[in-house]
């Protein structure tokens, strides 16, 4: 499938997931069970920072209205956290309101997609507690729908021109075999990856570390804004949050969880892509690095997974044999046709055995071919009608042409 068949298959199933979302956000007003719990995620989206285990376990066990009840009546904590850290919640929860930020986000053009719902990717629930309370979404596609068939495309920010084409031509390759490229906004490579697909008219999404109305970083405003109209752009901090170094590397583990595999491209050794790598092996994605040169401080962390068991791969027909379906190979790599490839085995042997300098009688080079002179004679007159011997009396040598194409290229045999 292309990447506009992608494109045009999500955009399909968002004619009932985006509606969904956009429902239970308006349906909010009326006060049933699925509207408070809607609700009660979006507070709690507010009051918690991204993948707090304890607050995810709270919601699980108890559900987020009773949660959000207990945070505003403020009293004893709830269990796992200290009074000081309950405290502080509580304040952040006094200034929490879930309908002015579902307002905001409407505004502009967001929903929030839930668990539970049609378009929630069901794999984010491999993060366990740590899985997102929700994730705001812009863009007419069905996220789930996307995130079946996605692949993540990260690494260093200060990228080099080598990885930076590297990353945008993987991502157009993706592309162009219907994958959605996952990205996370940033300069460098993920910008390479976004432009990539879009370039290939393809399929891409992006994963902010700040609200989805609030493109980050300035300089992508214009890049975001377009992948926003022409894809998906998705966060799980309420609008108008803006980034922190926390939230960048906690960012991380959506896009690991989201995605059928990671391809990391440049990253040196602290760099916040190796995060993401790590987490989507914790989680059983794939884990893939392209290769850089041995003594390019930007490739080391790539080169340390890949001593590992992180996998090599070069190219998007790579990526796919590891992250498609059954029977999704790259073809076959082989280095170019010598017109001595097309000999037949024992004739190859027959021209081995002549030597480089000079000449050698059929005996001779029978012995080196180790097979009969009469078989020798016969395959150095067939040698000879296709121009790569000569005979000079009862000696047999190589002509110019077959020391350019055997000894310049690589050995006959």
């Amino acid at each position: 499938m292309t990447g506009a068949g992608v494109a045009a298959r999500g955009r399909s199933a968002a004619g009932t997931c985006g509606t969904g979302g956009g429902g239970a956000g308006s349906g909010a007003r009326g006060g049933g069970p699925e509207d408070r719990e809607l609700l009660g995620r979006v507070f709690l989206a507010r009051v918690f920072e991204p993948g707090d285990e304890a607050g995810g376990r709270w919601v699980r066990e108890r559900g987020a209205p009773e949660v959000v009840r207990r945070l505003r009546e403020g009293g004893r904590a709830l269990p796992g956290v200290s009074e000081k850290r309950w405290a502080g919640l509580c304040a952040r929860a006094g200034r929490a309101d879930p309908r002015r930020d579902l307002a905001v986000a409407r505004s502009a053009g967001a929903r929030f997609v839930v668990p539970g719902t049609a378009e929630w990717p069901g794999q984010l629930d491999d993060l366990g507690d740590a899985r997102p309370l929700g994730l705001w979404v812009r863009g007419g596609p069905s996220l789930r729908m996307w995130a079946l068939r996605s692949v993540a495309v990260v690494g260093a920010r200060a990228c080099t021109e080598y990885g930076a084409h590297m990353a945008a031509t993987l991502a157009a390759g993706l592309a162009e075999r219907g994958w959605v490229v996952v990205s996370g906004g940033a300069y460098g490579i993920d910008g390479a990856a976004h432009r990539g697909a879009l370039g290939a008219g393809g399929a891409t999404a992006a994963v902010l570390a700040c609200g989805v109305d609030r493109p980050y970083p300035p300089g992508h405003t214009a890049l975001i804004t377009r992948i926003a109209e022409q894809g998906l752009v998705v966060g799980e901090l309420p609008p108008g949050d803006h980034p922190t170094p926390s939230r960048f590397i906690l960012r991380n583990r959506v896009i690991a969880a989201l995605t059928r595999g990671t391809v990391v491209v440049e990253a040196a050794h602290r760099s916040g892509s190796l995060v993401t790598a790590r987490a989507a092996r914790r989680l059983g994605r794939h884990v893939m690095g392209v290769p850089g040169p041995a003594t390019s401080a930007l490739s080391a962390g790539v080169h340390e997974m890949l001593r590992g068991d992180a996998v090599l791969v070069g190219d998007a027909a790579e990526v796919v044999e590891l992250v498609g379906a059954m029977g999704e190979l790259p073809p076959e790599r082989r280095g170019p046709v010598l017109p001595t490839d097309l000999l037949e085995s024992r004739t190859r042997q027959v021209l081995a055995g002549l030597p480089g300098r000079g000449t050698a009688t059929a005996g001779e080079v029978a012995l080196r071919a180790q097979t009969t002179q009469d078989d020798a004679v016969a395959r150095l007159y067939e040698l000879r009608a296709l121009g790569y011997v000569e005979r000079h009396g009862d000696g047999w040598k190589l002509t110019r042409q077959a020391m350019i194409s055997v000894r310049g290229g690589r050995s006959p045999c």
